[in-house]
């Protein structure tokens, strides 16, 4: 079954009854708030974006064989007035790739506290993880530094520290198991 976005590409938006209108506006404002306020984390900036690519869609919708080609479209729309919110505002978007966003676009979205509650988890979550990095044996320490954070192949690393792949490839599943261990005993006692 098709939206009602659809009609957005087949029938003069203004002509459309005011009601029609209405729904074809919500079921945007569905598709493009979520990902929106993703990257820009400012539920007044979203509404503005929203309104703005909105209006840009209705001026100039192109005709779309399908519904899909049309919200390929029309993410591509919403994607480029973030990008100019951004550049207006001078804002970061702190690394985010705004196509990554709409993965799946029939997930169900959860409501601003939810998707508050995620993030403050995720932010103590590195935390918890850093904490554990630094109580690791010092050589475990390098170990995961070279391996992860310079991404060096087992061979660089076992150049490096002038020891064998096998050994680099030993140490570093201790040292992952070490971590887990940590982590699960840290995380659970955050949890509980």
């Amino acid at each position: 079954m098709q939206s009602k976005l659809f009609l957005l590409s087949s029938a003069d938006y203004r002509a459309l009854a005011p009601q029609l209108q209405k729904e074809i506006y919500q079921e945007f404002y569905q598709f493009a708030y979520s990902p929106i306020i993703y990257m820009v984390k400012e539920h007044a900036a979203t509404e503005d974006i929203i309104q703005n690519s909105f209006i840009k869609i209705i001026q100039s919708v192109p005709r779309a064989d399908n519904e899909a080609q049309l919200r390929s479209w029309m993410k591509v729309v919403v994607k480029n007035m973030v990008y100019n919110y951004f550049r207006k505002t001078k804002k970061s978007r702190n690394d985010i790739d705004a196509d990554s966003v709409y993965i799946n676009e029939s997930m169900d979205f959860s409501t601003e506290a939810a998707s508050l509650e995620k993030e403050v988890e995720l932010t103590i979550m590195k935390e918890t993880i850093g904490e554990c990095l630094n109580e690791l044996r010092p050589e475990y320490r390098a170990l995961i530094e070279l391996r992860w954070k310079k991404d060096m192949s087992y061979r660089e690393i076992a150049a490096e520290l002038e020891t064998t792949e096998e050994r680099v490839k030993y140490k570093l599943f201790r040292a992952r198991e070490a971590m887990k261990k940590m982590f699960r005993k840290k995380w659970g006692e955050k949890n509980e």
